[in-house]
């Protein structure tokens, strides 16, 4: 188990392959960065300060209003940090586009 943001422990993610082969370890990054991409997003569609939470988070910090919202984020991200993996590994000339609003 891991340590959450408020100290809860969360279930660390599995992969069917072993470090070993370097495709676990691979793996572990890649859960690694989706969530640093979902945690930053959150941030920027919700506070206006303390976004490290290194306080206990006030109404102040909360943006009065939202512009953009959390539905899509993750999968956006999901697409995003594999489709960076891939063109890495394959030194791929590509580009991500997704459309307004919904992706």
């Amino acid at each position: 188990m891991e340590e959450g943001v408020n100290g809860e422990a969360r279930p660390q993610a599995e992969t069917t392959s072993t470090a070993s082969d370097g495709i676990g370890e691979e793996l572990r990054l890649l859960d690694a960065y989706w969530r640093a991409a979902n945690y930053l997003s959150v941030g920027q569609i919700y506070l206006l300060d303390n976004p490290l939470l290194r306080e206990e988070l006030a109404a102040a910090q909360i943006k009065p209003r939202l512009l953009g919202h959390w539905g899509t984020t993750p999968g956006l991200n999901f697409v995003y940090a594999h489709l960076n993996r891939l063109i890495r590994a394959r030194d791929l000339e590509a580009i991500y586009v997704c459309g307004p609003g919904h992706g």
